[in-house]
């Protein structure tokens, strides 16, 4: 079977001068719906590909999404409810401290120190101490120290630790050693710098170190940030250690 070539121009049926943007139905708008077509074709496959590859893995992550969400709203729920356990058990712990009830008011405390939550621990602690110093001194004095060097308690609860240690040393302690606990407390940037200040004032003068009393006593008095009841009292060991020096 012979093939003949149309003539230049020449459409099929013979029409000749015709072009193919001529025709009805496929001028350039219709070849760029064929590319369209071609490309959503080709997406789809490429889909359909990535998801036989992966489909598994993405439904896998948003499980595990799913049911990570759900565990912490969960572990928020937990927590929640254990914080209002604690508090309550707190509050009770308190009522028997205020009552007198010292030693049931130190176990309560110490279990809310060891069972309960992150905060309460802290505060649990502290009262754990306060307790044990109508009744112990020297154990008292052991807890604040380990309180006020442990480092996840953080800095203001560690210095109220240092500095009620250093409460419970004032009459017994010598100078030398609350010097060690309680100078580096005494920066302008500490919080508790005038009852350290005082705290060693009294110490030293105790221990017959007038001129260390005199330091504090002076630094006390100067400080115009010093509360009006603290330079008052220091005021006060300023005099007796003049009226000292004149006997």
């Amino acid at each position: 079977m012979k093939c003949r070539f149309l003539p230049r121009g020449e459409f099929r049926g013979g029409v000749r001068g015709a072009s193919w943007g001529s025709v009805k139905g496929w001028g350039p708008k219709f070849v760029a719906d064929i590319f369209q077509e071609v490309d959503e074709e080709v997406r789809r496959e490429r889909l359909k590909k990535l998801w036989d590859r992966y489909g598994n893995l993405l439904v896998a992550v948003c499980i595990a999404i799913i049911v990570a969400v759900g565990a912490w709203r969960g572990y928020e729920w937990w927590q929640a409810k254990k914080a209002g356990e604690t508090g309550a058990t707190f509050e009770n712990a308190v009522s028997l401290a205020e009552t007198g009830k010292h030693q049931e008011a130190e176990a309560a405390f110490a279990k809310i120190a060891t069972d309960g939550t992150a905060g309460y621990r802290t505060l649990a602690k502290l009262r754990e101490a306060a307790e044990l110093a109508q009744t112990d001194k020297s154990a008292a004095i052991k807890a604040y120290d380990n309180l006020a060097a442990d480092t996840g308690a953080g800095d203001v609860v560690r210095q109220l630790a240092a500095v009620r240690a250093g409460f419970l040393l004032v009459d017994t302690g010598p100078y030398s050693e609350m010097r060690t606990r309680l100078e580096p407390l005494t920066g302008s940037d500490k919080i508790f710098r005038h009852t350290a200040r005082e705290l060693l004032a009294l110490s030293a003068w105790k221990s017959g170190d007038v001129d260390a009393a005199k330091q504090w006593t002076g630094m006390i008095i100067t400080d115009p940030q010093s509360p009006q009841n603290t330079r008052n009292r220091a005021e006060v060991l300023s005099e007796l250690i003049a009226a000292g020096d004149k006997g």
